[in-house]
């Protein structure tokens, strides 16, 4: 089995109840009620490879979450084929969730009031780990993870971040082959973002643990993932590199120049006729500003013609960012990219 996740012309509808206006639509709505059908995840195919780590991005209503719970078991398909670790999630329920480590941002598996340590004692149970399997793996786990201090506090005196981590460790008890995070990183600071990347990066060298990530956090996507599926209404409008997503979709590259002695624009502008470049100045800031395509070659001819002209305080390359890009093609719908 090569792939950990397959999905085919997967659709899930829920029933939309629509009230009638006015007091006669009201009276009317006691007997009967106006519905129509809303496709959340509409015919999407996809497959992910056992060790793979893939972004599944989308707007807030694209689907992603639905989609997760269908995944997980939690939601059965309206229709379609789904297999997960070679099992059919929502018929052979009991021995999936063995196979799988989910972790909801904005949900908690740990017990509130008990010491964290509790709760994993309490998980290592239902899981049916054995003392030996607990102590090998989950030992790497919690000095990774820096939460041995956390161990015997209860999980309602922690802080966001802290628990989050804890979170995580209790995904990987039972040291799954498969680990689903919908916002694993909501509301953190950057260190803890860190720390959860790397934990991350190491788990999925370490065991090939396949991980499928749902973030509006644009930059765990790019820490974590060389690939991305693009959801949007409900259907994939993309699937495939991030790479070859950024250099095909991406508009250009800006060379911010700052100069020691006073230019003006006109000077610069006359010393790169001839070449691509739309030069524009940020009075502010005295930030000359050269738009150019994204060609390595352009660029370093740009830089050498003003670095040779002009006495240099500061350069700055700056490129589309991943969330304008995406921003971009929810805008313009499916994208192709060759």
């Amino acid at each position: 089995m090569n792939n950990a996740i397959e999905v085919k012309g997967l659709r899930k509808e829920f029933k939309a109840y629509s009230s009638r206006s006015g007091l006669k639509g009201a009276f009317r709505d006691l007997f009967t009620r106006n519905y129509k059908v809303v496709p959340a995840v509409n015919d999407i195919s996809f497959s992910v490879k056992q060790g793979e780590m893939v972004g599944y991005i989308g707007e807030n209503g694209a689907g992603k979450s639905t989609t997760i719970k269908m995944l997980t078991g939690i939601l059965t398909p309206t229709s379609g084929h789904i297999r997960v670790n070679g099992m059919n999630p929502h018929k052979e329920r009991e021995r999936f969730v063995r196979t799988i480590g989910v972790v909801f941002g904005q949900r908690s598996q740990l017990w509130w009031d008990i010491a964290v340590q509790e709760s994993f004692r309490l998980l290592k149970k239902v899981y049916k780990v054995t003392d030996e399997q607990y102590d090998d793996h989950m030992q790497a786990v919690i000095r990774t993870l820096d939460i041995e201090p956390l161990l015997d506090k209860p999980v309602r005196k922690l802080s966001l971040g802290q628990r989050m981590r804890c979170e995580l460790a209790a995904a990987l008890i039972h040291n799954p082959p498969l680990l689903f995070l919908d916002e694993p990183t909501i509301g953190l600071d950057v260190l803890v973002k860190l720390k959860i990347r790397e934990f991350l990066k190491e788990i999925n060298q370490k065991y090939n643990t396949t991980i499928l990530l749902t973030t509006h956090d644009l930059s765990d996507i790019e820490a974590l993932c060389e690939r991305v599926v693009m959801l949007d209404e409900g259907k994939v409008i993309y699937d495939g590199a991030l790479n070859n997503l950024k250099e095909n979709l991406e508009d250009g590259k800006e060379l911010h120049f700052q100069f020691l002695e006073k230019v003006d624009l006109p000077a610069v502008k006359k010393i790169t006729s001839g070449m691509p470049v739309k030069w524009e100045l940020d009075e502010k800031d005295q930030v000359f500003i050269a738009n150019l395509e994204n060609d390595d070659l352009l660029i370093s001819q740009v830089i050498a013609t003003v670095v040779a002209a002009f006495k240099i305080k500061d350069i700055k390359i700056n490129e589309t960012s991943t969330e304008e890009i995406i921003r971009n093609i929810y805008e313009k719908g499916a994208v192709e990219v060759g």
